[in-house]
């Protein structure tokens, strides 16, 4: 197992999150099942990261349906609402791949997302604890 599929956490069946993905991992992601990817890091937040439009570029080379959804801090409503169409996209064979630079930020869009559709926000804090992510101040 390399260091990408090892980093990648679970918050469901299907949505696995991490830090930062860059395009050389896009081989090894689609060979591991995933069909797409959600970036959750704003360009240019960090120097030395790749561009949203290089690892999309990288995915859709791969087979990987890519969408960025940036957020800076507790995501947004833009970002939320990108999740959950992400989340809405997927098939029942799907699996996704969520990532920001620690991956806090996409388990929160993740959890906020989910809220949007119904689901209980103590099962939701529960999966992301599981994963390594507390989130406790996040108002879902």
């Amino acid at each position: 197992m390399t260091d990408m599929i090892a980093s990648l956490r679970p918050l469901s069946p299907q949505v696995w999150v991490t830090g930062q993905v860059w395009p050389a991992d896009m081989t090894e992601l689609r060979a591991a099942g995933f069909t797409c990817l959600v970036n959750h890091r704003p360009d240019d937040e960090e120097p030395g990261q790749p561009s949203a439009a290089d690892v999309g570029r990288a995915a859709a080379g791969a087979g990987i349906r890519a969408m960025h959804a940036p957020a800076r801090g507790l995501p947004d409503a833009g970002a939320v609402a990108a999740t959950r169409e992400a989340l809405d996209s997927l098939g029942p064979d799907d699996k996704a791949v969520f990532f920001c630079r620690s991956g806090m930020r996409s388990a929160a869009a993740w959890a906020m997302a989910e809220r949007l559709a119904g689901r209980d926000a103590g099962a939701l804090r529960d999966a992301a604890a599981a994963a390594g992510y507390d989130l406790g101040r996040v108002p879902l």
